[in-house]
């Protein structure tokens, strides 16, 4: 009942819903954009000065806000999120610059091919759009130390796999949907693989143990080539 009673349906208006009892899930609406997620950012940074809020998780295009007690009036934190979202500015955050090689191809690449009949392009078209364009970390989840990168030319967007791969190395270079990414663990993963990267994401005897953070910046650029 909570969460019919902070949701908003329509497809132009955010969604705002309860998640258990504790935590609250904004979901921004429209397509994923860099200026959305910029706007998601600043409503993380409003949301963190609430005293009633213990963690913020966020996401592409939406923001987890836990609570350090359940809210007894989740409407009106709700309603608050709507109104900060409408009219707050977007917060640009200046991340650093990572420039990161890639061994485009070849065995730990074996969907280039896929990408590009899917897209029509040659996979050598599809190596050159893919590294010339500049990607920022959005948010990180999925797996730690995983950025959700935005900046893919729609031209090499392709949809994820229907069998996923059972055993993606951690490194690998991948397209899934709209985004582009970096496997940060070894294991089972539906993202298309494009190339390699001999980069770790996340190293528990790290400080901080997560390479990238939000706002951060990657310029990709091929070491090899192997079609």
């Amino acid at each position: 009942m909570l969460a019919e009673a902070v949701t908003h349906a329509a497809s132009d208006l955010p969604v705002v819903s309860m998640i258990g009892t504790r935590a609250m899930l904004f979901e921004a609406p429209g397509e994923f954009t860099l200026a959305q997620q910029r706007q998601i950012w600043a409503l993380m940074e409003e949301a963190g000065g609430r005293s009633d809020v213990q963690e913020l998780i966020p996401g592409v295009t939406n923001l987890m806000l836990v609570f350090s007690v359940p809210p007894e009036q989740p409407r009106k934190v709700a309603d608050w999120l709507r109104h900060a979202w409408e009219t707050l500015p977007e917060r640009h955050i200046k991340g650093r610059l990572f420039e990161v090689g890639v061994r485009y191809g070849g065995a730990l690449g074996e969907d280039l091919a896929h990408v590009a009949a899917h897209t029509g392009l040659s996979p050598s078209d599809v190596i050159s759009i893919h590294h010339a364009g500049e990607y920022t970390v959005c948010a990180l989840g999925s797996a730690p130390g995983f950025g959700y990168l935005h900046g893919l030319d729609p031209r090499i967007a392709t949809p994820r796999k229907a069998v996923p791969s059972l055993k993606m190395l951690a490194g690998t270079v991948t397209i899934g949907g709209m985004q582009a990414g970096i496997s940060a663990l070894t294991g089972p993963n539906g993202w298309n693989s494009i190339g390699f990267a001999e980069v770790a994401l996340f190293d528990p005897h790290r400080d901080p143990p997560a390479l990238f953070s939000i706002g951060d910046r990657i310029r990709f650029h091929p070491e090899s080539i192997e079609l």
